[in-house]
């Protein structure tokens, strides 16, 4: 017989993916350009000419196999040497290739992170609002995932909260900044506070505490942002890493874990992470991507037409009435809902054509995601839209 787990996650299914095949069978009916679709975090920007060029070039004159055939378990070494060069220069860090575990995006690495630190039993904490799937990223390895109350007012951490989850049996912390789905960016001074606890914690109850840091977003933040490398404050981190939104290129599924070199059994992360692989059904990423990725190093997207869209859509929100934290990076934003119940709300959005993600399967019941990776004049176009559906509902 089937497996009876997967079969009740059926009736789970993500609110987003659901919200977006909604906006897909309604554009069908009215077309893409009448949908005012923010459910999905899809990268709207094209991907950097440099990297299509050395795609096309690396497919004229390297060997086939070089390019497609299997790489070594952690990923291609001198793509590794690559990275761990760039984030030295970069962050001023001292890794070496080592420390780099190469991965199909940011969800591998952090499935990867969260095993190689936990086994049954063991907790895990993260703070509201999170990404939902890190409940299958964590609890589908034995551990169980404990989620801190958000801190409402700036979306930092809410220590008091967290406090009170800490006990012998957490093993790690997982962080996400900048953030999905708020769009805020943890601070120097909520890290170094995270750093001191974590380091109280690991000598009262003897053991080693990880923060997994997931960093997809680490290259979108707005002008004027304190964004600081978090494996910069804190010694047992494991940086979790894709380039799925700094160059527009989800679907190639490439990413990394980076062991901090000062970390311990850091010279061992690695290569537990090929061991895990094996258990887990993943092999590296593709080569070409690995190689291709590599070579262009550094290289973004115009990621500045995020902070634009970003602009305009916070200002309209703040016009009409909404609270909301101003995003510090990423392309999401994260208001108040106008009624207690955000389903609702987002309900009576979609008669206005407008996708909106309610906030309850990210722990922050009451609020709602609004991804912005949308063309900008798609975006002007759909604060229209919001206005009416604001003032038709709630006669503001």
């Amino acid at each position: 017989m089937v497996s009876q787990k997967y079969k009740d996650m059926l009736g789970a299914k993500s609110v987003i993916r659901e919200l977006s095949e909604w906006a897909g069978r309604r554009a069908k009916e009215i077309g893409a350009e009448n949908v005012f679709d923010f459910s999905l975090g899809n990268p709207s920007v094209p991907v950097p000419q440099e990297f299509t060029d050395r795609m096309m070039e690396l497919m004229q004159t390297k060997d086939t196999m070089e390019l497609h055939g299997y790489s070594q378990s952690q990923g291609i070494l001198s793509v590794r040497q690559k990275f761990a060069e760039f984030l030295n220069k970069k962050y001023d860090m001292n890794y070496t290739a080592e420390h780099l575990f190469m991965t199909t995006g940011a969800a591998g690495a952090v499935a990867h992170a969260a095993r190689v630190v936990t086994q049954p039993g063991d907790e895990v904490i993260t703070f509201a609002p999170y990404f939902p799937e890190y409940n299958h990223y964590i609890n589908q390895t034995g551990a169980v995932l404990k989620v801190v109350p958000a801190d409402t007012k700036q979306f930092q951490i809410n220590f008091e909260e967290f406090d009170k989850l800490l006990n012998p049996k957490t093993m790690a912390v997982l962080i996400n900044t900048p953030n999905n789905p708020s769009g805020t960016v943890y601070s120097t001074e909520t890290l170094k506070r995270l750093a001191a606890v974590l380091e109280e914690k690991q000598k009262e109850y003897g053991h080693d505490i990880f923060i997994i840091s997931d960093e997809p977003y680490r290259e979108i933040i707005f002008e004027g942002v304190d964004a600081p490398y978090v494996s910069k404050f804190y010694d047992n981190t494991l940086s979790c890493y894709s380039f799925a939104k700094s160059m527009s290129i989800p679907g190639e599924r490439l990413g990394y874990v980076a062991a901090n070199p000062k970390c311990t059994d850091s010279g061992l992360i690695s290569v537990m992470c090929a061991q895990i692989s094996r258990g887990i059904g993943h092999n590296c990423p593709p080569s070409i991507i690995q190689i291709a990725v590599a070579d262009v190093l550094g290289v973004t997207s115009d990621l500045s037409v995020y902070e634009k869209n970003m602009n305009i859509i916070y200002d309209t929100l703040v016009s009409l009435g909404f609270e909301v934290v101003k995003p510090g990076g990423t392309f999401y934003i994260f208001p108040k809902a106008l009624e207690a119940d955000s389903v609702a709300f987002c309900k009576k959005a979609l008669n206005y054509d407008l996708v909106l993600v309610p906030a309850d399967s990210f722990g922050c019941p009451g609020y709602f995601r609004m991804a912005y990776c949308v063309e900008t004049q798609k975006v002007e176009r759909a604060m229209a839209a919001l206005r009416k559906f604001v003032e038709t509902e709630y006669s503001m």
